[in-house]
């Protein structure tokens, strides 16, 4: 949570709560006072996460999608959550903790008329507006 409010404007934790004593439960076993789940804004958006532990994995069924409104805002946020450049693709990204991603201009379905922005979008990593401009 620290790091994602880190990364957007106007973005919060607003409530930890933290595993109980392990000895209650041996469910909990070397979980003691680490975050269950959380509460935090991300630029104005409120998100609940939950540690079900080892069990359950992020995959790319799901993505977050961040609308930006500028190559300025694209590059700021794939810079900070990029980092497995191997599953980058068409504004796609995966972050430090496996979360997909998806960063994106604000516009993009007005960008992304004729064939040849669709093609030059399926080269790009990180998507990049003048590129998608210049294609068209």
């Amino acid at each position: 949570m620290e790091f994602y409010c880190s990364v957007f404007p106007d973005s919060s934790i607003l409530s930890i709560e933290r595993y109980r004593d392990e000895s209650l439960d041996d469910h909990f076993a070397g979980m003691s006072g680490k975050v269950i789940n959380g509460r935090f804004v991300l630029d104005g958006t409120e998100f609940i996460c939950l540690d079900g532990g080892l069990v359950f994995t992020f995959n790319e069924a799901i993505s977050l999608t961040v609308e930006c409104a500028d190559q300025a805002e694209i590059d700021h946020d794939w810079s900070h959550l990029s980092a497995s450049p191997e599953h980058e693709q068409c504004g796609w990204l995966k972050d430090r903790y496996g979360v997909s991603w998806q960063i994106i201009p604000a516009n993009l379905g007005e960008l992304m008329t004729g064939p040849a922005r669709t093609q030059a979008l399926m080269q790009m990593k990180k998507i990049v507006i003048d590129d998608l401009v210049n294609a068209g």
